[in-house]
């Protein structure tokens, strides 16, 4: 049994069920799709309520900081409190694009990580060319709230991921880890136990090199939880169980 800790269902549309039916097929028994704003965050709620193994997480990615009001941030904390809502997020900080001023993406962050320690939410978090201050952020909040999560669609190198797993933080490995030059990524991965990995498809996003040229999609990532085995040189059933049960385990989810 698999679960895809992050995929953007929402983006699917007529096929969503023709999807959620293949994962099922491959082992997928359960998906956490991710909201990046109000919209597709009532949209992942829907999705969560419509199929069984499905959940939702909610929140404003760093791409969309400027344009949150505390109004959409209280209505996120209302819809929190949906059943199937098990995590805060996609939230974080991308130096990266910088669609959102580095200022207002740093604010909106502490905002939502204050939100998440009264809600006791874990959290699901975008890191891209910030890695610094995304970890200097989160040690705050966990000093202060006992914030948990995950590092969502790791980026960084090995001496990184220690110092996030130090803190109580997951690290979650993408479909880039089948691309044959993704060293630092793989050196991960060989790096980390399994005790600390989640795995994920970020679809329709990061296609594993497997379906090169298709849409992303959750059944891909098995190919993950496959490259992690390969990596690791340990049988594909214990990774798959153990990556599932670090998931379960974060997200408090108890009915897959």
């Amino acid at each position: 049994m698999l679960i895809d800790s992050h995929a953007h269902l929402d983006v699917f549309k007529k096929d969503l069920d023709e999807i959620i039916e293949r994962a099922k097929k491959e082992g997928v028994k359960g998906i956490i799709t991710v909201g990046i704003d109000l919209k597709s965050s009532i949209k992942a709620i829907e999705i969560a309520k419509r199929y069984d193994g499905i959940y939702a997480a909610v929140g404003f990615h760093p791409h969309n900081a400027k344009k949150v009001t505390e109004d959409q941030l209280e209505r996120l904390v209302s819809l929190s409190s949906e059943k199937k809502v098990i995590a805060w997020g996609e939230i974080g900080l991308d130096f990266y694009k910088n669609y959102s001023p580095k200022d207002i993406q740093i604010d909106v962050l502490k905002k939502q990580l204050d939100i998440t320690g009264r809600l006791n939410l874990p959290v699901i978090i975008h890191d891209r060319e910030a890695h610094d201050q995304v970890y200097e952020i989160l040690k705050e909040a966990v000093n202060k709230y006992g914030i948990r999560g995950v590092i969502h669609c790791f980026s960084g190198d090995s001496e990184l991921a220690k110092r996030f797993i130090e803190m109580g933080f997951y690290i979650s490995i993408p479909g880039t880890v089948t691309y044959s030059k993704a060293s630092k990524i793989r050196r991960v991965v060989s790096d980390i136990a399994l005790d600390y990995l989640l795995i994920e498809t970020d679809s329709p996003f990061l296609t594993p090199y497997q379906k090169r040229g298709k849409k992303n999609e959750p059944s891909f990532v098995k190919f993950v939880a496959q490259e992690i085995s390969l990596i690791k040189g340990i049988e594909f059933d214990i990774v798959s169980q153990k990556i599932t049960e670090n998931t379960k385990r974060l997200f408090n989810i108890d009915e897959i």
